[in-house]
């Protein structure tokens, strides 16, 4: 398939307002689509199911995860490398002192109570809205593509949910056969090209407990942890700190309980997970939907010869066939609705979190997707 008729497909899907995904993982240069026939909403809670699924921040809310089948669906890829994008002006995302001085408040209370109780972080998050003039769901894809090669970039859509965008850096994880890898990803500066980055205590322990929780969540599922060292990673004009966790998987490991232990980890909620969690509810005083949720292929079957040598036509006839899952956190995204984005932005806070900085944190993750809007 061409770039023209992969995009025009795209494009008469969402004219007849049938849902659709399409993704680029960070891993190669593949776009790829699923286009469902139909319109109906299926979900799941069982993750047994085969498919590209969709899940909120609060699995325990009304928003549940949704499934596009893959029985039900149209399939097709193209190669990233031939996409062209338009050309454009991006606008400035304004942020007024109303906005600043609640997300201080807000910081505020989470270090007051993290001060006050056994809570030792809580990642909070706000919403801002802009209004955009080019809303096609399609061109701001192509946008995000071009710019954020080393992100989980996606376009998804159904007319009974909502049509959301975003450029992830985080997988929450993936799971081939009985490997399940992961990452720890914490800690947030801006990108300057001509200095090595300097990362704080206040960083590297937050990055920490992050690795920490979740080498204890996957413990009874696995064997063989191994943990790499911490790197400083780049997402568009970000950088990260991050750690690498594969694993083998045991023979009681369901993947319902994978997602259950891992998600939410404390990179997009807090730790422990229960208290924050239940500080967010209470505090942030909006829904976040899908934001900081997860998304990803689910139980895909995938076949691969035990011999990569041609020659060895003997081996090759073995083919080995493993059942993969791969899910991103939904972080860097928007939804889109109308001519407004809402764009979601938010931050780790601890006991050594300054407010004033917390906020500029935030404002500097807004320009991940304020960059592709006009």
């Amino acid at each position: 398939m061409n770039e023209d008729s992969f995009f025009e497909d795209l494009e008469s899907q969402y004219s007849k307002q049938l849902p659709f995904v399409v993704y680029s993982r960070p891993i190669n240069s593949v776009i790829k689509c699923w286009l469902q026939k139909d319109n109906d909403l299926y979900k799941t809670d069982t993750f047994k199911e085969s498919g590209f699924v969709f899940a909120p921040f609060n699995l325990k809310d009304s928003d549940s995860s949704v499934l596009f089948p893959q029985e039900k669906c149209w399939f097709a890829e193209i190669n990233s490398d031939l996409v062209e994008t338009d050309t454009f002006s991006s606008t400035e995302i304004l942020h007024n002192e109303e906005q600043k001085q609640h997300h201080i408040h807000l910081v505020s209370k989470g270090i007051e109570h993290i001060e006050t109780d056994t809570l030792e972080k809580v990642v909070l998050s706000r919403c801002e809205t802009k209004r955009i003039q080019n809303h096609n769901p399609i061109t701001i894809f192509k946008r995000l593509l071009s710019r954020y090669k080393n992100a989980m970039v996606y376009c998804w859509f159904h007319p009974k949910v909502g049509l959301w965008i975003g450029a992830t850096p985080e997988l929450l994880f993936k799971v081939e056969g009985k490997r399940l890898t992961t990452i720890s990803l914490a800690g947030t500066q801006p990108y300057k090209r001509v200095s090595q980055p300097q990362w704080t205590a206040k960083e590297y322990k937050e990055q920490q407990i992050v690795t920490d929780y979740i080498t204890e969540q996957i413990e009874p599922y696995t064997k063989q942890i191994n943990v790499s060292e911490v790197n400083t990673v780049r997402a568009g004009n970000l950088l990260h700190l991050k750690t690498k966790i594969t694993s083998v998987l045991n023979d009681k490991a369901k993947l319902k309980s994978i997602i259950e232990a891992l998600h939410p980890t404390p990179a997009v909620c807090g730790f422990p997970k229960g208290e924050s969690k239940a500080f967010i509810l209470k505090h942030e005083n909006y829904n976040r939907e899908y934001y900081t949720g997860f998304l990803g292929e689910l139980n895909l079957k995938q076949t691969t010869s035990r011999n990569n040598n041609r020659r060895n036509v003997e081996n090759n006839a073995y083919a080995v066939v493993k059942t993969q899952s791969n899910f991103y956190v939904n972080l860097r995204c928007m939804q889109l609705k109308n001519d407004v984005a809402n764009i979601f932005v938010g931050g780790g806070i601890t006991k050594d979190s300054i407010p004033e900085n917390e906020w500029e944190e935030t404002v500097n993750k807004s320009k991940t997707i304020g960059s592709v809007l006009d």
